[in-house]
């Protein structure tokens, strides 16, 4: 049987990369059916950048300060993604809030995760929200990126018990492991078409990639 044809992707930072670590990652041992043309940043100085070349993945720096609209930012995003040939487009840890002009030019390929069970938590310092409420579970959820934040449909999501002595950092390190495995298993699916939107929901499909 021939392996399943790999679909080119475009990984967005703004910092460490460790979920586009994982993803680099399960693409070279198999485990995603993803071509990662190329890593893209807003932050000339973040760390992933050299990370994802010590993985063999090209790298562009495209600074949103450079642009005097969010539209003309995403913009340029997006034509920048498009020259590279990306079909998919993957945020891991991108602090960027994507517009219509964005959006509008991967409907339904645009996937993020995020450190917690939404819609519980959304926006920043969701660990440090759950600790304050009190929740006794928190996790991360892999889900369409849509005009909201943090409101797209929901890929995959994974519970972490949060434990009496957590504190932010400690039930950070520990969602973060989570978030390494499930990543790459949810956008699997989406490029194998595991998946099918009915309405808002997101169904698995009994298919093989």
């Amino acid at each position: 049987m021939s392996e399943a044809p790999r679909v080119p992707i475009a990984i967005l930072i703004s910092g460490r990369g460790t979920n586009m670590i994982s993803l680099v990652r399960a693409s070279q041992d198999g485990r995603l059916h993803a071509h990662i043309r190329v890593v893209i940043s807003n932050k000339a100085d973040a760390p992933g950048l050299a990370a994802a070349l010590e993985l063999g993945i090209p790298t562009m720096v495209l600074n949103h300060k450079d642009f005097e609209t969010r539209e003309a930012f995403d913009t340029a995003l997006a034509d920048a993604i498009d020259g590279y040939g990306a079909r998919f487009v993957a945020l891991a840890g991108f602090m960027r809030v994507l517009t219509p002009a964005f959006l509008n030019r991967f409907p339904r390929r645009v996937l993020n995760i995020h450190p917690a069970l939404l819609p519980s938590f959304p926006g920043v310092h969701a660990q440090r929200q759950a600790l304050e409420y009190g929740a006794k579970l928190a996790g991360c959820t892999v889900h369409f990126v849509d005009e909201g934040t943090d409101t797209g449909p929901v890929v995959a999501q994974q519970a972490v018990e949060i434990l009496d002595d957590d504190t932010e950092d400690s039930l950070s390190a520990r969602i973060l492991e989570v978030e390494n495995r499930l990543y790459p298993q949810a956008l699997d699916d989406v490029l194998c078409g595991r998946l099918r939107f009915s309405g808002r929901r997101v169904l698995r499909e009994a298919t093989e990639c």
